[in-house]
């Protein structure tokens, strides 16, 4: 099954998107590389804000993780020529949390953008991963940056 039909059967729709966004890009392409701005929880009309451990549980943050994802692939699809099935490997990604003081469960906030990568790509959606807590921005639950290669 394609890249492209596996996010169709999730029930998604990932569109391609105006990358310009003023005084940063939303992602570029080097060679076969893509990488993507820090993307927020926040995809179509559902928008997650909150510290995790204080205002939302593991879960709550693992569907924010979902939300930031589905950012990301917009993204990468964009730069990929229109299609997530010029996706060769998910290389990098890079997640952070927004945490509550004493809240250190990151990998299983993150592991909702791992799941979903893992659920479309397959072998090509292992990846090398960072999940670090710290300040969002605007008090989004999460924020990600993946780093894909292309054909």
């Amino acid at each position: 099954m394609s890249f492209e039909a596996k996010v169709k059967e999730m029930g998604y729709t990932i569109e391609t998107l105006e990358l310009d966004a003023g005084k940063i890009m939303l992602g570029v392409r080097s060679g076969n590389l893509i990488y993507t701005s820090g993307q927020v929880s926040a995809y179509g009309d559902k928008t997650i804000k909150g510290k995790v451990g204080a205002d939302l549980t593991v879960e709550q943050g693992y569907e924010a993780a979902q939300l930031c994802t589905l950012n990301c692939l917009s993204v990468i699809k964009t730069l990929a020529g229109g299609s997530l099935d010029n996706v060769k490997q998910i290389v990098k990604v890079f997640g952070m949390v927004n945490v509550a003081p004493d809240f250190d469960n990151t990998p299983g906030v993150i592991h909702g953008c791992s799941d979903m990568l893992l659920s479309v790509f397959g072998d090509a959606g292992k990846h090398a991963r960072s999940a670090i807590g710290l300040v969002v921005p605007l008090n989004f639950a999460v924020e990600i940056e993946i780093i894909a290669e292309v054909k």
